[in-house]
């Protein structure tokens, strides 16, 4: 059956992919993994009502990876006629032809391999006419105006709207795919003037456009964190609590997932090195990964390598279950894949601690006097040693009431002291990406200002 928003049908998709396979298998490769994909957007850009941007994409792809025996080779095209498809299998092949033996080279073994997926309902597409992105990037834009006369310019509203789909297949009898879609509205209003200018900025991302907040929820709320940041000011150097705001903690959590991936772990480019089995977070926080939740932003019924996913505890009473692993960072460490090639799905992180009266106001005094951060900069991380320091802006907390921002500091401390003085998670759970959290609460940092 045939969809409006593609060019090609999955059955034309899954035809190519075969076809591929089969040109592989003639050219003499021993082994084949392919993906052909197709997807459509439209991203307008708006700022202070006026449009900046429209853009409209058309993209298709395929990439086909070819093995003899050990050795592999990569090539890609965008054109799937079948002279072009055979000469990109060609190119894929003359490569693995000249490259070195990898004993963990190769496709998943096929008792790993996800031959019936399921359908998590992945695919929400909008008709979403340019007109009509650019009347809700201005309506979020305008409410942002409109909450304060202290909202004084903007970096604009943004409207994205993508529909994508795939096939996967390799010539061990996977073949599977499905369309996927992806929404985002968001808006970066700046408050005050001059030097004493202040920016902050709100989105919401869905696969479901029907379930993403209002223009005016997310106007007017990125406007109130702007305000909220004027006439913000440094603090003297010192060592307090942190509670890190729940879009920052699910940073926490990726840094977590870096460090368990396998690529760090057989680089021994890990603070975490050798860390499964061990306690390294406090016994009441938990890391669940749940790959089925129907229309998750991180779901999905199998990984890059047609590896079937499965819901698993990854952190139980602070102790590290499993890793991230591909099939190959999995052979790399003696391991098997997890089905992770790709990354994580819808990854939460909870506290058995945490009560549903938990929101923001209760961990605000639950860290009592301290830093509430709400924006880094940088990269500071040192995967190796777990080493941390970010610039940061915030606020300044006294008796579980903010007092006045923050800005022009720094917070340090190491990723390992750090998530083993996860003192409390919040019930202001917030998804980003993949990861889903409350606010976190850090026992002590450094932070030093001026």
């Amino acid at each position: 059956m045939s969809d409006p928003h593609f060019t090609h049908t999955q059955d034309q998709l899954q035809q190519l992919a075969r076809d591929v396979l089969a040109f592989a298998k003639a050219q003499g490769g021993t082994d084949c993994a392919v993906e052909i994909s197709e997807g459509s957007g439209l991203s307008v850009s708006v700022r202070k009502s006026e449009i900046e941007t429209i853009e409209q994409n058309k993209d298709k792809g395929m990439g086909v990876t070819v093995f003899i025996g050990q050795r592999r080779g990569n090539a890609s095209t965008s054109d799937f006629s079948p002279a072009a498809l055979k000469a990109t299998v060609e190119a894929a092949y003359n490569i693995a032809r000249f490259t070195a033996d990898d004993d963990c080279a190769g496709l998943a073994d096929e008792d790993m391999l996800e031959l019936a997926p399921r359908d998590l309902k992945l695919f929400y597409p909008w008709d979403l006419s340019t007109e009509g992105a650019v009347a809700l990037a201005r309506r979020a834009e305008a409410a942002a105006f409109d909450v304060d006369p202290r909202v004084t310019n903007s970096e604009g509203a943004n409207v994205h709207v993508q529909q994508s789909h795939f096939v996967s297949a390799n010539s061990r009898g996977f073949i599977g795919g499905y369309p996927f879609s992806r929404h985002t509205l968001s808006v970066a209003p700046i408050a005050g003037k001059g030097a004493g200018m202040q920016r902050d900025d709100w989105y919401s991302s869905v696969r479901d456009a029907s379930k993403m907040a209002s223009p005016e929820a997310i106007g007017r709320y990125a406007a109130e964190r702007a305000l909220a940041r004027l006439n913000a000011r440094t603090i003297a150097t010192r060592t307090c609590p942190v509670l890190f705001e729940a879009p920052l903690a699910a940073g926490l959590l990726g840094a977590f997932v870096q460090a368990t991936s396998g690529g760090a772990l057989y680089r021994k480019s890990s603070f975490l090195i050798d860390s499964l089995g061990k306690q390294v977070l406090p016994k009441h926080v938990q890391i669940t990964e749940d790959p089925h939740i129907i229309g998750g932003v991180g779901s999905a019924p199998f990984d890059e390598e047609g590896v079937r996913t499965v819901k698993r505890d990854v952190v139980k009473d602070g102790v590290v279950q499993g890793y991230f692993l591909s099939t190959y960072t999995g052979r790399k460490l003696g391991m098997k894949t997890t089905g992770n090639a790709g990354g994580s799905h819808n990854l939460a992180l909870t506290s058995t601690l945490t009560r549903n009266s938990d929101d923001f106001v209760a961990m605000l005094k639950k860290l009592g006097t301290g830093l509430l951060v709400t924006e880094l900069m940088g990269q500071g991380t040192n995967y190796v040693t777990g080493d941390y320091s970010r610039g940061a802006s915030g606020f300044w907390v006294e008796n579980g009431v903010i007092q006045y921002p923050v800005e022009e500091i720094t917070i340090a401390g190491n990723m390992k002291d750090m998530l083993a003085q996860i003192v409390a998670v919040g019930a202001d759970t917030l998804v980003r990406g993949t990861k889903e959290t409350g606010s976190i609460l850090i026992e002590s940092m450094v932070v030093a200002g001026g």
